[in-house]
């Protein structure tokens, strides 16, 4: 067998429509046997788009944040000292397949919460009989499922400490956190099962699996501590500028905290047909994401084209940039992760706009991102009934036509 190492490589450019539907058309024929589209993301924001690439690929790959802080996410990383799971669970829930048997109850179990005006007893009672398979929504659950179900919250059952507040607690999140236990703290084969069990179409990895937090500083000197305090959603909006972002061990201490990528996830990387940094929070989703070591030069090795889609609508998180301004930031973020030296094109190629009908926050500055040495694709990308939201499959199809 010859060494494809030494075998001569070349590069062939080619011209391409946007969308093209004649490619559309033929993976929707064929999805597993279609391209993989790797995201930088994390959060709800590619909920829809997650649940329309299904109609297209089963190769999607989906490297998400697990450094949330607010909500369910911070009473589990409170009690057990891990990474979130909240946003993985979101992810493979919008991946599965919900035709074969048993999945739609798989489904509405992982997405259940319990009542937040319920007392910790009656709470505790209702999980109880969920372990013990006799509640409605693990019941209508089909074996094998059920029992691996039940085993999982029953290792959470075991770890939970007494002062743990159930009011609101995602179900989804309690499985996948008993299963964290069950595989001594790794979350990789928790993530494998229960995506095998709902027949998730694509991979989804944690970018890294370390027990870290975000960490701002805003423009005005002040600096926060936590996901939860950037996004506009627990705390109040941010009243300055952010101008840096970093990772920390603790909450309460602002000292910067490094983590690398670990190979597999590297390789992931290398083999992606697409990369695209998305919509979304754009700190706290995107950029996060970016942080741990070795993302950027991976990103630089792995031949394809590299897009950025910005956010239409409002981003508490992007106050005071243009999409110019935008773009300058993550070129930045990649390029402080690379320890090799790279062209920019290598990390960032094309950022998608759509500038006749999108609504966005603040300028989009086109000028601007062309001086970054960066291709412009002025595309429809919005909602019709509403310009403030990408419509997911316009941008599906957009990126399935670049591979």
């Amino acid at each position: 067998m010859p060494d494809t190492k030494s075998l001569p490589r070349v590069t062939i450019s080619r011209t391409v429509t946007l969308p093209d539907p004649t490619r559309a058309a033929l993976y929707r024929r064929a999805p597993e046997f279609g391209p993989k589209l790797l995201f930088f993301s994390g959060g709800t924001a590619l909920r829809h788009l997650s649940e329309t690439l299904i109609d297209y690929t089963s190769n999607s790959i989906h490297l998400i944040t697990p450094f949330d802080s607010g909500g369910s996410s911070a009473v589990l990383r409170k009690a057990f000292a891990m990474p979130a799971v909240g946003d993985i669970r979101n992810r493979i829930m919008a991946l599965a397949d919900r035709s074969i048997t048993g999945n739609p109850a798989v489904f509405d179990l992982f997405a259940y919460r319990l009542p937040k005006d319920a007392t910790q007893e009656e709470l505790a009672v209702r999980f109880g009989r969920m372990i013990t398979g006799e509640d409605p929504l693990v019941r209508r659950i089909p074996d094998p499922m059920r029992k691996i179900i039940r085993t999982h919250l029953h290792f959470f059952e075991q770890r939970r400490p007494p002062s743990f507040d159930l009011r609101g607690a995602s179900i989804g999140n309690c499985i996948l956190t008993g299963g964290y236990f069950n595989y001594n703290r790794m979350l990789d084969p928790v993530i494998y099962l229960f995506m095998q069990l709902v027949e998730a179409r694509g991979v989804v990895r944690p970018i890294v699996t370390a027990d870290l937090h975000l960490a701002c500083q805003l423009e005005n000197g002040r600096v926060l501590l936590g996901q939860h305090l950037m996004t506009g959603k627990e705390a109040a909006p941010i009243d300055a500028p952010i101008a840096k972002l970093w990772l920390v061990a603790d909450l309460d201490d602002p000292t910067p905290a490094t983590v690398r990528i670990r190979e597999k996830t590297e390789t992931l990387i290398r083999k992606a047909d697409v990369i695209c940094y998305p919509y979304g929070s754009f700190y706290s989703s995107l950029l996060a994401n970016l942080l741990p070591q070795g993302v950027g030069d991976a990103v630089a090795a792995t031949d394809c084209p590299k897009v950025y889609i910005p956010n239409l609508g409002h981003d508490p998180e992007q106050r005071g940039l243009t999409v110019a301004g935008q773009t300058a930031r993550l070129l930045g973020a990649l390029e402080g992760g690379c320890v090799k030296a790279c062209r920019r094109d290598d990390l960032l190629r094309f950022v998608l706009v759509d500038s006749k009908k999108g609504r966005y926050e603040n300028p989009l500055d086109l000028p601007g991102i062309r001086r970054l040495g960066v291709q412009v694709l002025d595309v429809s990308l919005a909602r019709d009934d509403n310009p403030d939201q990408a419509d997911s499959r316009k941008v599906a199809e957009l990126l399935l036509s670049l591979t």
